[in-house]
């Protein structure tokens, strides 16, 4: 039988097998992919080193809105002036795991009176809720 098939495969040249040299990769591609991924790797660690920080100070700005929260169900349940002060155990049972949260960064929390925010040790970088509210000093009591 004389048929196309059987001509194409007639004219198959047998497949070349490669020895020595002709194996793997040489020194440039290696350090093309190297210099590939130190590139990769120098543009993405700043920015997930960015990302973790802006988690913490949102995380510690929610603990502050909760406590924020506590210390103003505290004052309606007890009745007190805008003047009062409430200790942390005062407010430990308007929080919804009964304790304070703790600061993501380490922080500690200053509850301050009723009039004022709640504030965290690492106000600087922005743990605060206080220019969120129009405090013109967050730091005072």
């Amino acid at each position: 039988m004389n048929t196309i098939y059987d001509s194409v495969v007639l004219r198959q040249r047998p497949l070349k097998m490669r020895h020595g040299r002709d194996l793997g990769f040489t020194l440039v591609e290696i350090m093309i992919v190297v210099a590939i991924i130190a590139l990769l790797a120098v543009i993405a660690i700043p920015n997930f080193m960015k990302a973790r920080n802006s988690a913490r100070v949102k995380s510690c700005m929610q603990n502050l809105r909760v406590m924020d929260s506590a210390k103003a169900q505290w004052a309606l349940d007890m009745r007190q002036p805008s003047s009062a002060r409430p200790a942390s155990t005062d407010i430990v049972p308007y929080i919804r795991d009964g304790q304070l949260p703790a600061c993501p960064a380490n922080g500690t929390y200053r509850i301050r009176s009723l009039t004022r925010q709640p504030i965290c040790s690492f106000y600087p970088e922005g743990h605060t809720l206080a220019n969120v509210n129009g405090d013109d000093d967050p730091l005072a009591d």
